[in-house]
C-alpha cells in the first residue's frame, strides 16, 4: 500500500482542549447504512458500541488488522486520517467495500487524495452531527462541523444513495487535478 498525503486538517471530532479523541458514531448512521449487522468489520470499534459483526478495539491495531467484507470506519481524526481512508480504498480495490464517517473537510490534501481520487460516492450530512461520548452519553454541542460519508465500492455507493440520510449525494466526478488556474 502507498503512503498516503498526510496533511493537517482532515478534521478533529472537537477541539484541541477536549479530554478525549473517543467521538462515538450516532447509532442512527449505523441503522441507515443497514445497520450493524451489515458491517462485517469496524477497525477502530469501541467496546460495547456495536457498530459491525466484528470490532478491533484499542490496544489492538485495526489499521494493521486483516479486513474482510463490509467496513465500517469511523477512523481516529486528525493527521492519521487519511491513513484509514487509503487502508480503506485499498480494501475496496481488493473487492472490499466500506463506509468511513469524517469531518468535510473538502480543502484538505488528505481529502484530496483520499476522497475525491479515489471514493466511489459521498453524502454531505445535512446540518452537524451530535457524536456519543465513550459513556454513551451526548456532550451539549454537536461535532463544530459539518460531516460526510464516504463510500469505496459501488455496493457502499448505493447504500448511500438509498440510505435516506438528509444530505446531499455525490457520485460519478471526474477529477481534474490542476485545471484550475
Amino acid at each position: 500500500m502507498t503512503q498516503p498525503l498526510i496533511s493537517r486538517g482532515i478534521g478533529g471530532h472537537h477541539s484541541a482542549r477536549s479530554i478525549t479523541d473517543t467521538w462515538l458514531t450516532p447509532l442512527s448512521i449505523i441503522a441507515a447504512l443497514g445497520g450493524s449487522e451489515s458491517f462485517d468489520l469496524d477497525p477502530c470499534g469501541f467496546p460495547g458500541w456495536t457498530t459491525a459483526q466484528r470490532s478491533i478495539c484499542l490496544p489492538d491495531d485495526g489499521l494493521a488488522a486483516d479486513w474482510t467484507g463490509r467496513v465500517w470506519l469511523n477512523p481516529p481524526y486528525g493527521r492519521e486520517a487519511a491513513y484509514w481512508l487509503a487502508r480503506l480504498a485499498e480494501h475496496a480495490k481488493e473487492g472490499g467495500s466500506g463506509t468511513a464517517l469524517i469531518f468535510a473537510r473538502t480543502e484538505t490534501a488528505g481529502f484530496d487524495a483520499q476522497v475525491w481520487r479515489r471514493a466511489s460516492a459521498v453524502l454531505f450530512l445535512a446540518g452537524r452531527l451530535t457524536f456519543h461520548r465513550p459513556d454513551g452519553t451526548l456532550p451539549k454541542a454537536n461535532s463544530g462541523a459539518p460531516s460526510v460519508l464516504v463510500a469505496y465500492g459501488q455496493p457502499d455507493a448505493d447504500r448511500l444513495a438509498d440510505c435516506g440520510l438528509a444530505g446531499t449525494f455525490v457520485t460519478n466526478w471526474t477529477s481534474t487535478a490542476g485545471a484550475i488556474a
